[in-house]
């Protein structure tokens, strides 16, 4: 077999180790604030950015290779993504469910290439595409069991059919960033197609252009600015704060890691690697927050995993790279 680059096993390991103990940062802020949606994005927004500005951008030494305009178009997509995903935390939806739909991003990938680019897939992409959407349905319909059944204990509004609604706006937030999401990929693929391939620049711009529109956030920021700064401490600072910045390392180091693989490895690769990230901060979830988790839920993650396993063609390219490796050895 086919052995990885120590920069394609670095990147790896930055991808599970950021993305993973992200997972773990922000589910410690939603427990104690649900709508901190805005501060969180805000916070890795201006991490990413400054960080950007130092290392790719030089102080400003730096000119693009892919025009500005482009990425203005490609960061309103990016920041209304982001806000709406982020934001969908409010509206009962919980963690694993909300890793879940954006595990699905294959399915509005497909949908919208089929649409845009006008591209065919074999049988069995369609086969993983139903197998995903159906495994995406099972979790959804489950949870909406799990909020009927504990908004009668636990409801806020003292309403259940409120809280009910809110859930379903939720649900179409999600969705909605889903699809904004696939189409920013396409755009991406347009753009580097022309333009050649810039992760760093890519990654600068779609951070720093988006921070002035915070401006809109910015009394629903300061209010919980306010509040972080009034929890209990840890190692002498404000524990939120801690979280936040926690939560901003290692939502870099999970984007610096995707960036590196993509340059390192062929397309299958990566995907199955975020794929396989994925599923994986999907169990480290369930297992060390006690998140209510049926036996549906469990069918519904398996088959988005099958699915999308069967989606990259997981069987054809190892035995690809068995073929190639027993040419060698001839």
């Amino acid at each position: 077999m086919t052995m990885l680059q120590p920069k394609a096993i670095f990147a790896i390991v930055l991808v599970f180790i950021g993305c993973c103990s992200n997972v773990v940062f922000l589910e410690l802020i939603i427990k104690e604030f649900p709508s901190a949606g805005n501060i969180v994005t805000f916070s890795q927004f201006a991490f990413v950015a400054a960080e950007g500005f130092v290392n790719y951008f030089k102080f400003g030494k730096t000119k693009p290779a892919i025009p500005i305009k482009h990425y203005v178009t490609q960061v309103a997509i990016f920041f209304i993504t982001s806000v709406v995903n982020n934001y969908a935390l409010n509206f009962n939806i919980p963690v694993p469910l909300h890793m879940i739909f954006r595990a699905g991003s294959l399915i509005a990938n497909m949908v919208l290439g089929v649409i845009i680019l006008k591209r065919k897939y074999k049988l069995s992409k369609y086969i993983a595409v139903l197998m995903i959407t159906v495994g995406i349905s099972t979790c959804t319909i489950a949870s909406a069991n799990q909020i009927g059944k504990e908004t009668q204990l636990k409801s806020e509004t003292g309403d259940p059919w409120y809280d009910f609604v809110m859930w379903l706006i939720g649900i179409g937030m999600l969705v909605f960033a889903l699809l904004m999401s696939a189409r920013m990929g396409i755009y991406q693929e347009e753009l580097y197609t022309k333009y050649g391939k810039q992760p760093k620049e890519a990654l600068f711009y779609s951070h720093a252009l988006p921070l002035p529109v915070f401006i809109f956030l910015a009394s629903d920021i300061y209010s919980h600015s306010v509040m972080f700064s009034q929890t209990e401490p840890l190692f002498g600072y404000p524990k939120m704060w801690i979280y936040i910045l926690g939560n901003c390392i290692t939502q870099y180091l999970c984007i610096n890691g995707v960036f590196i693989l993509t340059t390192e490895c062929p397309s299958l690769i990566v995907t199955l690697v975020v794929t396989l990230r994925k599923f994986v901060s999907l169990l480290f979830s369930i297992l060390y927050f006690r998140n209510p988790f049926t036996i549906y839920h469990w069918m519904g993650t398996c088959l988005v995993f099958l699915g999308t396993l069967l989606f990259v063609d997981f069987v054809s390219m190892f035995k690809q790279i068995f073929s190639t490796e027993k040419q060698k050895t001839q």
